[in-house]
């Protein structure tokens, strides 16, 4: 496929979960048609909202502060458990007062207020640590790890609290959580441009077995949680039901910034 014209300048997110969404970007036929990076996804929200890149992959809290354009159905979003947005504390969660937020994240830092907020009744003080368990639980009563950081540890190992933040999402809500979509400047988002970034993302769901095998070894990640990810936390195609669960996250993020506003 042949570069755009003008050259598109596309940020993607650093972890495991988007590697199927540009894998043709690539490796397929999708490979130089963009200007393509990666960075965390913070810095994919500043690049895109700075101009440094016309489309990333942009967390969905974004969306509330920013009218930008949207390659429809495609993000990274969940259906239950995520497995890689832990909320790890050493208190109860309805008594947590203080939380250190992954420098990575927004979303994951909105939603996390939201479900202490509506489900335990808490609005902790937050502050953005590194993410390495030990010290911010050193700093804090409670940790949210984000990404492939959260899959380098093991839930079920931690003596401590462990939320899944998918799980507790559509167990309060009963709706998918959707983390993260492409978006960016709308003129850039055209037809082919959307139709390049589909064809990446069937590429990518159509040689998931070379996703894991090049992945996994390359971040730390055994390849049996890293096809388990792949195929039974994180989802990149969205439907309606993803939607009213993006539109319900926004609107409750809205409601949080306010009130902590008052």
């Amino acid at each position: 496929m042949k570069p755009f014209d003008p050259a598109i300048k596309v940020c993607a997110v650093s972890y495991l979960n988007t590697s199927p969404l540009v894998w043709g970007m690539l490796h397929g036929d999708q490979r130089g048609a963009f200007d393509l990076e990666f960075r965390i996804p913070s810095e994919c929200a500043r690049a895109v909202a700075t101009g440094a890149a016309d489309i990333g992959i942009i967390p969905s809290v974004e969306l509330n502060r920013h009218n930008y354009g949207r390659v429809h159905g495609l993000g990274i979003a969940s259906r239950g458990a995520v497995r890689s947005i832990l909320l790890v504390s050493t208190k109860p969660f309805e008594k947590i007062q203080t939380l250190a937020g992954d420098i990575s994240s927004r979303t994951s830092v909105a939603l996390a207020r939201i479900i202490l907020a509506r489900r335990y009744g808490v609005s902790p003080r937050m502050f953005s640590l590194a993410p390495a368990l030990d010290g911010m639980l050193a700093a804090a009563d409670a940790a949210l790890i984000i990404g492939d950081p959260a899959l380098h540890l093991d839930p079920e190992a931690l003596d401590y609290h462990v939320l899944d933040l998918g799980a507790a999402w559509t167990e309060m809500t009963a709706l998918p959580m959707v983390f993260a979509i492409w978006a960016g400047r709308k003129q850039s988002i055209t037809p082919a441009v959307e139709a390049a970034f589909h064809d990446s993302f069937k590429f990518g769901r159509a040689h998931l077995d070379d996703i894991v095998r090049m992945e996994a070894s390359q971040r730390g990640i055994a390849p049996e949680l890293a096809r388990e990810y792949l195929t039974q936390h994180i989802v990149c195609e969205l439907g309606p039901a993803d939607y009213r669960g993006l539109e319900l996250f926004l609107e409750y993020a809205r409601a949080c910034q306010e009130a902590a506003a008052i």
